[in-house]
């Protein structure tokens, strides 16, 4: 399957949409895949091509502040990084309304992304009922649990904080799957997180499947670090194809 890679450009988001040539003018399921912290959508072309050989068209973006849009990281701790999950939570009903309005879209959305993609992808669940199967990949479900956890490092390292860091980032608590997990319609989710992580750890994600347990999550704990190899990225594709297409 011959597979083809557009550059197009969404107001400021610039985004990678991969397909298949033979289905390039088809309404598809489509997939929004976001790429992790300081990397940008080509580093998560591969899995795209992995999707799109099974059916589906993927849209990569660059998150505010990487790739095409790439600014220097703050000075002020994680002010770069929670701005660039936020953003994308802007910028998502805009990239669904684009495709939906050339009618490209069959009306199935999934969702995915690594590390902080996968972060983004949680966020997402909060408030997009119309997601209809989701991967989060090493990323925490908990975007509170991991502002608790950033916050002791950087408190045990002397980095200062302003001091109304919580009310700067209120905004998470609306976007907290852990939270709001009960509240919502149960999307089938896939987590993979490599337990000897050390960027995000592995204990967020394993205490969300424990308090949730329910035959729409799938888990997978590997005896990995911080690294997406290709086994996952077949296991992610695996994933979609049975729940999506």
């Amino acid at each position: 399957m011959k597979i083809t890679i557009r550059k197009r450009k969404i107001g400021t988001i610039p985004l990678l949409e991969v397909v298949s040539i033979a289905e390039l003018h088809q309404p598809l399921p489509l997939i929004v895949y976001y790429h992790g912290w300081q990397t940008a959508k080509e580093l998560v072309l591969t899995q795209a091509r992995k999707l799109a050989s099974k059916g589906f068209r993927v849209i990569l973006p660059d998150a505010q502040n990487h790739g095409e849009r790439k600014a220097a990281v703050s000075q002020i701790p994680s002010l770069t990084f929670f701005q660039s999950i936020q953003s994308n939570l802007f910028e998502f009903d805009a990239i669904i309304a684009f495709f939906e309005q050339l009618k490209l879209i069959n009306g199935k959305v999934g969702v995915g992304g690594v590390s902080m993609g996968g972060m983004t992808t949680a966020a997402l669940l909060t408030h997009h009922p119309e997601i209809d199967a989701a991967a989060c990949i090493m990323g925490s479900p908990s975007l509170l649990n991991y502002r608790s956890m950033l916050k002791q490092s950087l408190q045990e390292r002397d980095l200062k904080l302003p001091a109304d860091y919580d009310d700067l980032t209120s905004w998470m608590k609306y976007y907290d799957l852990a939270t709001y997990y009960p509240q919502l319609s149960h999307q089938p989710i896939l987590f993979w997180h490599g337990i000897y992580d050390e960027k995000i750890p592995f204990k967020q994600t394993d205490d969300f499947v424990r308090s949730y347990k329910n035959e729409q999550i799938i888990f997978h704990a590997a005896n990995e670090g911080h690294l997406v190899k290709v086994a996952t990225m077949d296991l992610v594709a695996e994933f979609f194809y049975e729940k999506l297409l």
